[in-house]
């Protein structure tokens, strides 16, 4: 934690040096000392160390000096740091201008020069100021600060990106929040110019992408090698565990991520029936302690970056970037998951990221203390989010389209739910529309059976509805079922163009694709299970599989 600051001013050098050297020898082990000999140059100070989440403690100011007096220079200094100690210096035929200032700037004490010796006449009064300072003062977030709408898309992809990265920030509504407009004045920031991430270097980013805030930040924006033995793309459970046995056994492994570690598994607010963890974990943690143990092996880690294309020449795999980068590789694992299925109803898309969230219940459920919630989905997923929004929410509807959830969630989910009183199952209910101005206000509900409808007003609505893998993006010919998923191993044979694309005297290996060391794990691939500990198990198999196929080229 940063320490507070006593700020000297004093135009005499002599003077100043002697206050300064008093004050270090009792006060720096609480507090950092800093002195100038120009009340201009203090002010300009003051409003950096305002930006940059600095506080003063305590001001000791000369009352004479030439560019202005102490007692106007510790009135304009209130304006940056109302809360400070404000002591002024004088001589003995100032005493009347000390006496004026007690009232006229809320002067806490004036000292007598000199003070020597300073245990008797400096020391016991500003340790009495300080302490009843300290006993008033409440240490500001030390971090990222976020400043932007409550129901804008954008601040809700920043605040989302953030979380997903573990990365910790304070969000500060501007509608709502006294400090969020103080710190816009402060950096001369409008409102049409939000969201703006404010960095502790007191740096500001205006509408920011993730890709900038990373940059900022110093996350590795371009891979270190020429040539890796595996590139995995997605960090997933499944993209996780590759990345940790690959770069453990030895292989050069970069992983990519396009959002942030965890895949959807890393948005659960509670994962209670992974192996090891009785109390359950949240998904966010999971993905810490993963991401943790892959880099320590030697992992490189590119995050926030896309691939948007494949190329295969001769032996070697080549990827393309959203940036315009290319990554040359022996091997690829795709482990790129799932994407939440939208909700067609008109007024969602509308909506999106301004009140209808697609997952995100962990980023967004502070927003929704003592509203009411809906959620859309009978999974696991949905299950999770309903418990822990129950936290903040005064009421959380679960909409299905089942009579109940017997058939789509774990049982221990389900008795949790059945015990929670301000949870709510509404079966064969689905969303026929979502209105409002410029942020979800309502929605229009139909029941499927009778056809009736009923509008209900809420504060958000979370979507958890199965799921499509993201494989959009791959252009290269990789065989697909019918959904999407990326088929391997022996289902490869059972199609028609399979003889046409495999010329291997082998067959495929168990997560192979029809491309020879292209490997696809967890829930992007056709007949995964779609559980952790599953995707988890694929992720650790492939590395062996590229180990066999290593052996080839």
């Amino acid at each position: 934690m940063k320490k507070p600051i006593i700020f000297s001013v004093d135009d005499d050098p002599q003077v100043l040096r002697a206050i300064v050297r008093d004050l270090r020898g009792r006060f720096r082990s609480g507090y950092r000392i800093l002195s100038t000999d120009s009340a201009n140059e203090a002010l300009e100070t003051l409003e950096e160390l305002r930006k940059k989440n600095e506080v003063v403690a305590l001001f000791l100011s000369d009352q004479r000096m030439p560019e202005m007096l102490g007692v106007d220079f510790l009135e304009q200094a209130k304006t940056y740091f109302p809360k400070a100690k404000r002591v002024l210096l004088t001589a003995y035929s100032d005493t009347d201008a000390a006496i004026k200032a007690i009232n006229d700037v809320q002067l806490d004490y004036y000292l007598m020069k000199p003070w020597d010796p300073p245990e008797e006449k400096l020391y016991p009064v500003l340790e009495d100021l300080l302490d009843d300072w300290q006993s008033q003062y409440r240490p500001d977030f030390e971090g990222l600060r976020v400043i932007g709408y409550q129901f804008s898309p954008r601040s809700h992809e920043i605040k989302d990106w953030l979380a997903g990265n573990l990365i910790p920030y304070e969000w500060l509504d501007f509608e709502s929040s006294e400090k969020a407009k103080e710190l816009t004045d402060l950096h001369e920031v409008t409102a049409n110019q939000l969201p703006v991430v404010v960095f502790e270097d007191g740096s500001i980013a205006l509408q920011p992408e993730p890709a900038n805030i990373a940059d900022k930040l110093g996350r590795q924006p371009k891979a270190k090698e020429d040539m890796y033995d595996v590139v995995v793309i997605g960090a997933g459970p499944a993209g996780l565990a590759a990345s940790v046995y690959g770069a453990s056994e030895g292989l050069k492994t970069l992983l990519i991520e396009k959002r942030a570690p965890g895949g959807q598994a890393g948005t659960s607010s509670r994962i209670e029936n992974y192996l090891g963890f009785p109390t359950g974990l949240s998904g966010s943690d999971l993905a810490r302690r993963a991401i943790t143990q892959a880099t320590r092996f030697g992992t490189e880690f590119l995050s926030p970056q896309e691939v948007t294309d494949i190329t295969i020449q001769d032996s070697y795999k080549i990827l393309s970037l959203k940036d315009g980068t290319k990554i040359h590789t022996k091997s690829i694992v795709i482990t790129t998951g799932v994407d939440y299925r939208k909700l067609e109803a008109p007024g969602v898309e509308q909506f999106s990221g301004a009140g209808i969230y697609y997952g995100a219940a962990t980023t967004e459920a502070a927003a929704c203390k003592n509203k009411d919630v809906y959620i859309v989905g009978g999974g696991n997923s949905a299950g999770q989010g309903a418990m822990y929004l129950s936290n903040f929410a005064r009421k959380v509807y679960i909409l299905i389209r089942r009579t109940d959830l017997s058939s789509t969630m774990s049982s221990y989910l389900i008795d949790q739910i059945n015990g929670t009183p301000n949870i709510e199952i509404t079966g064969r209910t689905v969303v026929k529309e979502a209105h409002g101005k410029e942020n979800l206000e309502s929605l229009t509900l139909e029941h499927m059976d009778s056809g009736e409808t009923r509008q209900v007003d809420l504060g958000a609505l979370f979507i958890f509805i199965g799921a499509r893998p993201y494989t959009d993006w791959i252009d290269l010919n990789l065989f697909k079922d019918r959904r999407g998923f990326i088929e391997t191993g022996r289902d490869l044979v059972q199609h028609p163009e399979f003889g046409k694309v495999w010329k291997r005297e082998r067959e495929p290996f168990l997560l192979e694709t029809c491309n020879p060391g292209i490997f696809a794990a967890g829930d992007v691939r056709s007949g995964a299970m779609n559980r952790v500990a599953s995707a988890v198990g694929e992720g650790a198999m492939a590395i062996k599989f590229v180990h066999e196929y290593l052996t080839e080229v």
